[in-house]
């Protein structure tokens, strides 16, 4: 299936977000296919075609290369971080140390 033919049942909203996902620097393309369908080559002829040509230039600039657009290759776990103090809130206070 043609990479248009795939991406014309994606609503304006999703398109929106993929988008938004893409700018994201920790977001990776594989989140981006689990969640819509849609390939790496897909988002960047999305990108291609939604953004304004400076807003392009930019945002391919910024993620080509980047280790972090790639699972594979990016060195980022997928846990949240947790502050050292989070544990020791109770009841929306900080115990005093």
């Amino acid at each position: 299936m043609k990479s248009i033919d795939r991406l014309q049942h994606l609503t304006d909203s999703d398109i929106d977000r993929i988008i938004e996902m893409a700018w994201e620097d920790r977001t990776p393309f594989d989140a981006i296919d689990r969640q819509f369908g849609c390939s790496e080559q897909e988002v960047i002829a999305l990108m291609r075609r939604s953004l304004k040509p400076s807003s392009w230039r930019m945002w391919r600039a910024r993620v080509q290369g980047r280790s972090t657009k790639h699972e594979a290759l990016s060195a980022v776990d997928n846990s949240r971080f947790k502050s050292d103090q989070q544990r020791q809130i109770t009841l929306n206070k900080i115990k005093k140390r």
